[in-house]
């Protein structure tokens, strides 16, 4: 399903019981809706589930240029409004998680709670330093270039040797995402830094949750920190899992995450 939102079309899907409290879950960067396939069963008889495609992603349209956190919290309201969704729970990882944030601190007052997954407030030169080879990569050779490079990222080696058919689905992902989607949010990945609006002035209850074997794109110990600096917030550090820790991890990740939902209701 699609919905105008904010100047462009975004794709969602809703699940769960009509209703109940609202639950959201946003898109990493080169990730769609089915990455939050192995979080629905577990919430959809307490929670109403909607999970959106970030601009240019999955199925949700691509506009030109660069994309800004301005742009894509704006994408995320201008659903909820379409929606008739007054406040809900939010929960996203890397891209989404930063997309999370900002809506925290901007946002408050639309939210249940948030659970930020596997992201950062600020980029760092040394995770900035990445992005331009890739898209160098796909302006020259498309989304299957990056796939491969992307997906070896994501997870442990571990878990690739054992996993097959889980790096496949995910490689579609990569595959289906359009580049003009790609770099628009790598360009807003480029200009992270909510640290002027201050992460402490998120007002709402908060759980952090990391990879523990995630080194680059949401590491535990600056999950920890962002925990440390937000009001009563809490991290968790996901055994066995790196970067898309809900779906290398699901069990452990939906232990943590059900919890804390539920202990808002």
């Amino acid at each position: 399903m699609q919905v105008e939102s904010n100047g462009t079309r975004i794709n969602y899907e809703l699940e769960g019981r009509t209703g109940a409290p609202w639950v959201t879950f946003i898109t990493g960067i080169a990730n769609d809706t089915t990455m939050w396939d192995g979080q629905v069963p577990g919430l959809e008889k307490d929670f109403r589930i909607l999970r959106l495609d970030s601009r240019g992603h999955g199925g949700s349209e691509a506009t030109e240029g660069d994309y800004a956190f301005d742009m894509l919290i704006g994408d995320v309201l201008g659903v909820w409004d379409a929606l008739d969704v007054q406040k809900s729970h939010l929960v996203g990882l890397g891209l989404g998680g930063s997309t999370s944030i900002g809506i925290g601190i901007r946002h408050s007052d639309r939210l249940l709670s948030l659970v930020p997954t596997a992201c950062r407030a600020v980029m760092t030169p040394d995770l900035a330093s990445r992005w331009p080879g890739l898209v160098a990569a796909v302006k020259a050779g498309g989304m299957e270039a990056v796939t491969e490079p992307t997906v070896q990222r994501w997870f442990t080696d571990e878990f690739k040797a054992a996993n097959a058919d889980v790096l496949e689905s995910v490689r579609m992902q990569i595959r289906r995402t359009d580049p003009n989607g790609y770099f628009g949010c790598v360009a807003a990945f480029m200009s992270l830094d909510f640290t002027p609006e201050g992460v402490h002035n998120i007002s709402v209850p908060t759980q952090f949750i990391s990879g523990a074997d995630d080194h680059s794109g949401g590491p535990s110990e600056v999950m920890q920190g962002l925990a440390d600096t937000v009001p009563g917030a809490v991290h968790t550090a996901i055994p066995k899992a790196a970067h898309i820790c809900n779906i290398q991890n699901p069990p452990g990740y939906n232990q943590v995450l059900g919890k804390f939902l539920r202990s808002q209701l």
